[in-house]
C-alpha cells in the first residue's frame, strides 16, 4: 500500500475590493485582499491548511501590505469591513511612483524608457 501526499503553498483571492488613495504613490486605486496558506494534500485532496496569512495589494502601484489577522478572518467570513491604514503593515513597496528625469530637457516619466521620448537623450 502506498500514499500520495504533498505539501504545497496556496493562495486564495477574496472578492473584496475597496477604493482608496494609495499612501505609497498618491494615486487612486483599490485594495485587493488575498490569503496565503500551506496545505497538506492526501491523494490530491486538500486535508489540512495552516500558516494562514492575509495580505492586501494596491492596484495602482502593486504595493503589498500585511493585513491584521483578525480583520483578514472577518473578510474571509464574508463580512463587509473597511480596511484602515492602522490595520496594514507595508511588506513590499510598489514599483510605481519613481520618476525618471531627463538631465537635458527636464522631461519626467514613470515608464521604463532607456531614452527620453522628448529629446532622445539617454536617461
Amino acid at each position: 500500500m502506498f500514499f500520495i501526499m504533498g505539501i504545497t503553498q496556496g493562495r486564495k483571492d477574496f472578492d473584496r475590493d475597496q477604493m482608496v488613495v494609495c499612501e505609497h504613490c498618491g494615486s487612486y486605486g483599490r485594495y485587493q485582499v488575498f490569503m496565503t496558506y500551506m496545505c497538506l494534500s492526501l491523494f490530491f485532496i486538500p486535508c489540512l491548511k495552516w500558516n494562514r496569512q492575509y495580505y492586501v495589494q494596491s492596484t495602482c502601484c502593486n504595493t503589498v501590505y500585511s493585513l491584521d489577522p483578525e480583520i483578514g478572518k472577518r473578510i474571509a467570513r464574508g463580512e463587509s469591513i473597511e480596511i484602515l491604514p492602522r490595520n496594514l503593515t507595508q511588506v513590499q513597496a510598489g514599483d510605481k511612483g519613481r520618476l525618471k528625469r531627463c538631465t537635458d530637457c527636464g522631461f519626467e516619466t514613470q515608464e521604463e524608457f532607456g531614452y527620453c521620448p522628448k529629446c532622445g537623450r539617454r536617461f
